[in-house]
């Protein structure tokens, strides 16, 4: 590498840096502002104590009983979007930071909803919109934002890790709304312990952002590293035992966001890698509800799986640090597998 290219590459490292730094500053700065509206107005999580398939929630409820008596605010999540927001003001392009902005304030929208039943409940029940109105809601989020990446943006073909880019025209539309559906709600079902979802989408976000800056995307890189920054000021605040919760506002907009970014990057087979994690919590409680549901018998003593592990003795900071631990590893595997497979 020459010198000339060494500048290039420290100019773009620099940039993607301080837009990292300006986001945890700026999330840094809000944090006061939402702790004292979320006390004022008592922004309290409700437990839920019914299943999406009827049942009562025995196991979960007697887990996190201690808990739900502390009034944790939730919603904490719009604070990273809110930063994040403000800060791509200042890294804007159309190709690459329109959809993963787009998606992160449309999942906020559809979480914030949900945040505010949540919070107008009587804290008995689901204690949230109904979850086929939130799939719908996403599914048709997911199917906008395919459409402008196909439509608007030119791209039909998705890579395949060592074999090359398959064409598939139109059917690009469906696979980016199924991307960000899958992705969102698998985030949205892996926040459930102090510091778990945090610590996964930092490092997921991250290997993205890597992946992202080897191919020449800066802008698209900054972005990520800038929801890094943003989800690490929240991390702050949210490992054990946490002053606050992301909620569906963060969680569903964080998730949508990471969907698009793997697609952006062209890296969808990838993304199970990097967030391996998200699938095994997802796949966990897709399994529970199906043998519930057909054979009338659980799989684990509570879904998703890190639940099943507390409900095993395993302290709930030994589960989210060996979470994390497994999700770095993926992470480097992944942006591995985009060099070695042919997306950089």
């Amino acid at each position: 590498m020459n010198e000339s290219s060494l500048q290039i590459v420290t100019s773009e490292m620099t940039s993607v840096f301080l837009l990292s730094i300006a986001a945890f500053v700026l999330a840094m700065l809000l944090t006061p502002i939402y702790t004292f509206l979320a006390y004022r107005y008592r922004f309290w999580k409700k437990q839920r104590d019914t299943s999406t398939t009827g049942e009562k929630l025995l196991v979960f409820v007697n887990l996190h009983k201690k808990k739900f008596k502390r009034n944790i605010p939730t919603m904490a999540g719009a604070i990273g979007v809110i930063a994040i927001a403000v800060i791509t003001l200042f890294n804007l392009d159309r190709g690459q930071t329109w959809l993963p902005l787009a998606g992160l304030i449309g999942g906020a929208i559809v979480g914030l909803i949900d945040d505010i039943i949540n919070l107008r409940g009587d804290g008995t029940g689901v204690a949230g919109m109904r979850s086929g109105m939130k799939f719908m809601m996403i599914t048709a989020i997911g199917v906008a934002l395919g459409w402008f990446f196909f439509a608007k943006l030119g791209i039909d073909s998705v890579h395949i890790p060592f074999l090359g880019d398959l064409s598939i025209g139109w059917g690009m539309v469906p696979l980016f709304a199924f991307a960000v559906v899958a992705t969102g709600n698998a985030v949205n079902i892996s926040d459930g312990l102090d510091g778990l979802a945090g610590g996964l989408l930092a490092t997921s976000f991250g290997a993205f952002g890597v992946i992202a800056l080897l191919q020449g995307q800066v802008a698209l890189a900054g972005f990520a590293f800038t929801v890094v920054g943003a989800l690490l000021s929240y991390l702050w605040f949210n490992i054990y035992p946490a002053r606050f919760f992301m909620g569906d506002v963060g969680s569903f907009a964080f998730g949508v966001s990471l969907g698009v970014m793997a697609m952006l990057t062209n890296t969808l087979f990838l993304l199970p890698i990097i967030g391996i994690i998200f699938v095994i919590e997802a796949g966990s409680s897709l399994i529970q509800i199906v043998s519930k549901r057909y054979f009338g018998r659980k799989i684990f003593k509570s879904a998703p799986i890190h639940h099943h592990l507390e409900a095993g003795g395993w302290p709930e900071t030994k589960i989210t640090m060996r979470f994390w631990v497994i999700g770095g590893v993926m992470a480097f595997v992944g942006v591995y597998l985009a060099i070695a497979g042919g997306h950089i």
